[in-house]
């Protein structure tokens, strides 16, 4: 094994030598093929600029004699005119080809730049100012972190795969856009965070990988506690859960950092009627019910259908105390 790690390690660096060899070689001959063109160009210019008003008028003045060389020198001119033009035409193309090899030199180091640096990817395209990527993500098992979250009866897949196409500045590998097929985690705040420091773009795909991750088990945790009493939904982009409880009241739960990898509390943010039409809580109930919440045992709150359950029972106890107090009893 060893003895073919070496020997592939060999392959590797004799093919980068080549290439590298290549490179140079295509750049001497774009070099030496723009000058050429030049001088052809000038060439051209030469010929073709002589005035013709000029010439007919020494030409008429001319004897015979004389006059047959002008005419076997305009021709040869011409001939010379079309040669040149046949070779400028010539070396165009070949520039254009060399051009076209330097483009996909550029496109290997790309490629080579970033699959070094980056586990977990390979580049599947780059072309112009955009880097095709292809993203494996290991989804580690929740339970190997937390003694508090439990996914009853999941079968949940280990690995997710995702394409991430990155749009960098001309002339540079730093980020300017990126988008995530299919779209299931949101990329702005990371893609902000990227630009403002300038960071590099292994350090934008691994904080890529960590929301992934991240998102994942957060789906998890709730497809989990929707077999509860209760009924989730996950909002990524606000990272915040959803739960839909008693009276038409929907109960806005903030996760929090690291959340479920790290047992850190859940915290309730806002109580909200669902219903439009309906008479929903009073601002003291809300208030109350929040403080009362936000106040429970940290254990409480780091799981997510524990807590719930605390909510719950705490606002149907308020309810029926403002109930109470409203009817004066």
């Amino acid at each position: 094994m060893k003895e073919e790690l070496v020997a592939v390690e060999a392959e590797s660096s004799k093919i980068s030598n080549e290439i590298e060899v290549l490179k140079s070689t295509n750049i001497e001959g774009s070099n030496k093929l723009e000058v050429d063109l030049e001088l052809l160009n000038v060439s051209l210019d030469r010929f073709t600029s002589q005035d013709p008003e000029n010439e007919t008028f020494n030409f008429c003045s001319m004897n015979g004699e004389d006059q047959m060389n002008v005419i076997v020198d305009r021709e040869c001119n011409a001939f010379e005119v079309l040669e040149l033009d046949s070779h400028i035409e010539k070396n165009k193309r070949i520039l254009k080809s060399l051009q076209e090899v330097d483009e996909i030199f550029k496109s290997l180091d790309v490629v080579e730049q970033v699959e070094d640096t980056i586990g977990g990817l390979k580049v599947i395209d780059v072309a112009d100012n955009f880097i095709r990527l292809s993203l494996r993500t290991h989804i580690p098992n929740l339970e190997d972190f937390s003694s508090l979250q439990r996914l009853e009866g999941m079968i949940e897949p280990s690995e997710l795969n995702h394409e991430l196409l990155i749009e960098v500045l001309e002339g540079t590998m730093e980020l300017k856009n990126a988008e995530i097929f299919p779209g299931d985690v949101h990329l702005h705040d990371i893609i902000n965070a990227s630009k403002s420091v300038s960071n590099s773009l292994e350090w934008f795909v691994k904080k890529v990988q960590d929301r992934i991750v991240l998102c994942t088990l957060r789906r998890f945790v709730v497809k989990s506690a929707n077999k509860s009493s209760h009924s989730f939904d996950y909002i990524d982009q606000d990272e915040t859960i959803v739960c839909y409880m008693i009276g038409r009241i929907d109960a806005f739960i903030k996760v929090s950092q690291g959340w479920p990898l790290a047992d850190s509390p859940l915290k309730l943010v806002s109580l909200k009627n669902s219903d439009h039409y309906t008479k929903g809580a009073s601002l003291s109930l809300v208030c109350k019910v929040e403080k009362m919440a936000n106040s429970l045992d940290a254990r409480i709150r780091q799981n997510l259908s524990s807590f719930a359950d605390a909510v719950k029972n705490i606002l149907k106890e308020q309810m029926h105390l403002e109930l109470q107090a409203d009817s004066g009893l």
